[in-house]
């Protein structure tokens, strides 16, 4: 079965195309729809807005749709960067600008202050005549330096628990055994093979 991704983030497409390997589905990327604009992100959540992308994927293409959208939650900025994860320092920053400003605002504190976690929502829409949800934490904490050249967004500083390095410096397919976009497409993936 062919199901759209609601993302023109070709490192996404990448890693969601990897974990969903042998789940019976094929992922088409938005590539092969070039009409098709992905609307707005005005959720207050990342379920809200991974809905807002999977239905109107559905719509456009016809297709089952797959939508996530994900962020960084830091305890000590009370949860923020979160939904403004991608957009942190401006509506067009890069992943650099980003983890930079993020940096900034936490010079001076402490590692043990410094815990995070990567949340991603996952919506299905179209696959039947449910709206299916899939959820996936990875929790961690900033480093107070970037490291590492694998990944993308928040990789290079952010250290999974338990490891002493950033996720940017895991291999690929180690990080895609522990993420949080892999916890919540492993939910998924069960889901799709109960319904074959």
């Amino acid at each position: 079965m062919k199901i759209a991704l609601a993302t023109k983030n070709a490192g996404k497409a990448a890693e969601i195309g990897r974990i969903l390997e042998g789940s019976g589905v094929e992922i088409v990327s938005l590539k092969a729809f070039p009409g098709v604009e992905l609307p707005p992100e005005t959720g207050t959540t990342m379920m809200e807005n991974a809905l807002l992308k999977a239905r109107h994927v559905f719509k456009s293409t016809g297709l089952p749709a797959l939508a996530d959208d994900s962020g960084l939650e830091v305890d000590f900025l009370g949860g923020a960067p979160g939904v403004y994860s991608a957009r942190y320092s401006g509506e067009k920053a890069t992943d650099e600008e980003n983890w930079r400003k993020l940096l900034r605002e936490l010079e001076g504190v402490p590692l043990e202050k410094r815990s995070a976690r990567f949340r991603c929502a996952i919506a299905l829409v179209g696959f039947d005549d449910e709206e299916h949800l899939f959820e996936g934490v990875f929790e961690g904490a900033i480093a107070d330096a970037p490291r590492g050249a694998n990944g993308f967004g928040y990789d290079p500083v952010f250290i999974p628990l338990g490891m002493d390095r950033t996720a940017a410096e895991l291999a690929p397919e180690e990080k895609n055994r522990i993420s949080h976009r892999a916890r919540a497409l492993e939910a998924l993936k069960v889901f799709l093979s109960g319904r074959r």
